[in-house]
């Protein structure tokens, strides 16, 4: 089958790769419907992660193939949707709604890569949702959102406790930040501000629900925030990078007794232990546990109640791969859709 293949930072291919097969009685086979490239897929691709023979890709939608013997949720012929990390749905840790921290825990990206046209997924019962039927193309943009990049906007929404009266400041306008903004448009959020620079991302923002935009970045961007609070800062905040300088924007864009919820994959983050002392804030983030969310998720957009397809803004067949790394890296593109 094809498949995409990171060899070395910027070099993107794609390649042969043998055909997936059950190999545990809790695995399933399947055939890729759609699958993107991710923000984080960045990292590599720009040097800061090793690179080597990478097998890329971490979300995806798609038709179940086969099934191992002791799968009982889904079935040959089902739609699903997938978590970028593989879960049991068993353990204390996945009982307690953080699946991506199970015990038994494999990230597909690098391990099973889901930039190819199928892809065997361990413990399928706890890592896959059908959905209620076979979807409309138009619904699939949306679905293959919720794999990973809805449903880490809707983390850190929920870390950052938006809700209703809630005042929320969004940092990182890349396609995480915008599914921040629709999540916390959604929990009843009053006001979004979002730090953003680009005005076709402005744009979805607003789409979305965000109420202000501002331009400044670091520490003229959280005095801005605390400008437009009446110097109080934030209820919340969504740190959607993962850089020192975004983290430090959303840690001081809030007040105190206020909830950070940080989703952006850390590099190079080292936080002030006097300045977050004395800051008063909730911190609370990390690698989402989609699979929490997936349920709940895909009947939003089955209802069409939201519609977080609208973050792709280029589609690609899986052949043109590479063009689409490219053009995100180059910020020519916020999300790249890729086609099978």
């Amino acid at each position: 089958m094809r498949a995409v293949i990171m060899d070395a930072p910027g070099d993107v291919r794609v390649g042969e790769r043998e055909d997936p097969r059950i190999i545990e009685p809790t695995d399933a086979v399947v055939k890729l419907t759609a699958t993107c490239i991710c923000g984080s897929d960045l990292w590599p691709y720009r040097g800061a992660e090793e690179a080597d023979g990478l097998l890329m890709g971490h979300e995806y939608v798609g038709v179940v193939e086969e099934i191992g013997s002791e799968v009982q949720t889904v079935k040959p012929g089902d739609f699903v949707v997938g978590s970028f990390v593989i879960s049991c749905g068993e353990c204390e840790i996945c009982r307690a709604g953080y699946q991506s921290r199970c015990v038994h825990a494999e990230f597909v990206h690098g391990g099973i890569g889901t930039q190819a046209e199928r892809a065997r997924i361990p413990l399928a019962d706890g890592t896959l949702v059908a959905t209620p039927g076979q979807p409309d193309p138009e619904l699939i943009p949306a679905l293959l959102a919720a794999s990973d990049v809805l449903g880490t906007g809707w983390f850190a929404a929920v870390a950052a406790e938006a809700g209703p009266g809630k005042t929320v400041a969004v940092v990182g306008d890349g396609a995480v930040g915008l599914m921040g903004v629709l999540a916390a448009k959604h929990l009843g959020a009053e006001r979004i501000i979002v730090s953003s620079r680009h005005s076709d991302r402005q744009a979805l923002a607003r789409e979305f629900g965000a109420t202000d935009i501002i331009e400044e970045r670091g520490d003229e961007a959280a005095a801005r925030i605390k400008e437009l609070t009446n110097g109080y800062g934030a209820h919340c905040a969504i740190e959607a990078v993962g850089t020192q300088e975004s983290m430090m924007q959303a840690i001081r864009s809030t007040r105190p007794g206020g909830h950070v919820g940080f989703v952006g994959v850390s590099h190079g983050v080292e936080l002030p232990g006097g300045e977050l002392f004395f800051s008063e804030i909730h911190l609370h983030g990390g690698p989402a546990p989609v699979r929490r969310f997936l349920p709940e998720l895909i009947q939003l957009i089955w209802d069409r109640k939201i519609d977080p397809g609208k973050v792709f803004d280029l589609t690609l067949p899986l052949d043109q791969a590479a063009e689409g790394y490219r053009a995100m890296d180059q910020r020519e593109a916020t999300k790249v859709l890729l086609t099978l």
